[in-house]
């Protein structure tokens, strides 16, 4: 599969593998996150749906794909993983259907961001979970995060861009 030249061509599988349409997002800020439920960065589930209460209403979209590469960390079925999010978190930004986010089954979406933004040093690669894509209300990936920075941490940027 080719990567699409535009951001809001990009359609992941959602949670119960139906299509994402990304064009629904047009307009808005978006904040991609790769998860795991069984991870050191797991807590970051709070950080994130706060943020996402304070600006969604404002245009901030945050997405997060469950991605089990990384020390096995998201061994779950997407019903287990919605309800661990649901549950512990109180997550209602979307989840997505679990993906690869490096290598050669690294899902669309991941293959346009890393693309987009290099990681530190010129790394392409996703390190870890809870990785974070910031795009603008016109779908340019404007900021890469890694795994220690945190939704608190991001706020700034996200406000700059709402």
């Amino acid at each position: 599969m080719t990567i699409p030249e535009v951001f809001y061509d990009l359609k992941p599988a959602d949670s119960k593998g139906e299509p994402f349409d990304f064009h629904s997002l047009e307009g808005k800020v978006v904040l991609i996150v790769n998860v795991a439920s069984k991870c050191g960065f797991t807590p970051q589930y709070k950080g994130l749906e706060e943020v996402y209460e304070k600006y969604h209403e404002q245009g901030l979209e945050i997405i997060g794909f469950p991605c089990n590469q990384f020390g096995r960390q998201e061994p779950g079925t997407a019903e287990e993983i919605a309800s661990f999010c649901t549950l512990n978190y109180g997550v209602k930004f979307p989840v997505m259907k679990k993906i690869e986010v490096n290598g050669d089954g690294a899902d669309p979406v991941y293959q346009y961001l890393k693309s987009k933004k290099a990681g530190i040093l010129g790394f392409r690669g996703i390190k870890w979970n809870f990785e974070k894509f910031l795009v603008d209300k016109a779908g340019n990936v404007v900021e890469r995060y890694s795994s220690m920075s945190t939704p608190e941490t991001i706020a700034a940027d996200i406000e700059k861009l709402l």
